[in-house]
This record gives C-alpha cells, structure tokens and sequence, in this order.
C-alpha cells in the first residue's frame, strides 16, 4: 500500500478547511480527547479563543466568564481551545489548564483539548476560521498592543498582511448559522465584543 506523505495529508486537510461551508462541519475534541461535533451548537451565537494560563491576557478569562454568565440563557456559548505556541504561555496539561482557570477565575464556559492554531499542525477548525477572518490589525493605545506590533514586527516586516493568529486570546464570533462573522485581536476591547454578541443574540 502506498503510504500518504505527510505533506500530501496537510494538503487534504487545508482543502478540505476551504471547502468547509461553516463551524459545523468541523469535529474537536474535548479537554478528555472525546470527539465533539461543532453541529452540537447550532442555532448558538459561539465565540471561539485560543487562550494560554500565563500570558499578560489572562485575566481576560475573568471578561469571558462575565460575557457567558450574563448571555448564556440567551444562545451564547463560549469554545476554550488552550494553545501553547505563543511564548510557551500555556503549560501543563488539559487537567491543569483546567484546574488553573476554574479555580482562579470560575469559568464554566467548555473547555477543549490543548491545540496549535499555525503551522503545519494546525487545527483544521482554526484553518476555516482564519480563512473566514483576517488579521484585524491590534489596538495600538493597548498597554500591550505597540509592544506585540513591535515584536511581530521585527521578526516579520509583513506580518500584518497575513490571516495567521498573532497571539493568545484571538477571539472568533459565530452566528447562529454557523457564519463567521467577526475575529477580535486580544487588544480589543471587550465592550465592543459584547455589544456585537447582543446584536447577533
């Protein structure tokens, strides 16, 4: 039998991610490495974000967790996908990342098994999404914005013309047909993604 390069499985992959007309054709797997349909949600206003335990975001965990208590009973469910390729800023694993952001900030929200969201082994998912949504530029009156623009910038002259997540907390808002219909840098403020999630509720 002749084997599948590698390569060859990349692009299957990306082809099929193009090909895809919504979230609910994608499969994930949760923080216990169970299969989850994206189609579980349908008809939910989602926001999908890659986080991390040790970034100067984190506490946006805390806006998160505020966003789904209030908006919960009225569609809105929020998709956790841990990622570690920014820093390194996501140790540990799924249990600890878990233990880590219910203790220290109450979420509720799910959880999903740790992912890459670049690069060769990329999540699929995160291959429609970026496909959907481009680089939307960061909020350079951010305390931290200027300081990613600068790093990004020095390791890459034309990052900013390129779909690729650039940090933790890079947030994707969903419709409820399963449309992607905005993408958020972790500069943003998160007032603005709130009262587009009401709109889309």
């Amino acid at each position: 039998m002749k084997k599948i390069s590698l390569l060859s499985v990349l692009i299957i992959i990306n082809v099929f991610s193009i090909m895809a007309q919504n979230v609910y054709d994608f499969t994930v797997k949760d923080r216990r490495g169970n299969d989850v349909s994206l189609a579980d949600y349908k008809g939910k206003v989602l926001l999908i974000v890659n986080t991390a335990t040790r970034c100067g975001f984190t506490p946006q965990y805390e806006e998160l967790e505020a966003l789904y208590k209030n908006y919960k009973d009225q569609g809105l469910e929020i998709l956790d996908f841990p990622c570690n390729q920014f820093g390194e800023q996501a140790p540990g694993t799924e249990e600890e990342i878990y233990q880590f952001c219910t203790l220290n900030y109450g979420t509720e929200f799910p959880q999903f098994k740790k992912i890459e969201v670049n690069g060769e082994n990329e999540s699929p998912l995160f291959t429609f999404l970026k496909s959907q949504q481009g680089f939307k530029g960061f909020d350079k009156n951010h305390k931290i914005g200027a300081l990613l623009d600068d790093m990004l910038t020095k390791n890459d002259p034309d990052y900013a013309s390129k779909p690729d997540i650039k940090w933790n907390f890079t947030k994707f808002l969903i419709d409820r047909e399963g449309n992607v219909v905005d993408r958020y840098e972790p500069t943003t403020d998160c007032k603005v993604i709130e009262e587009n999630i009401k709109k889309l509720l």
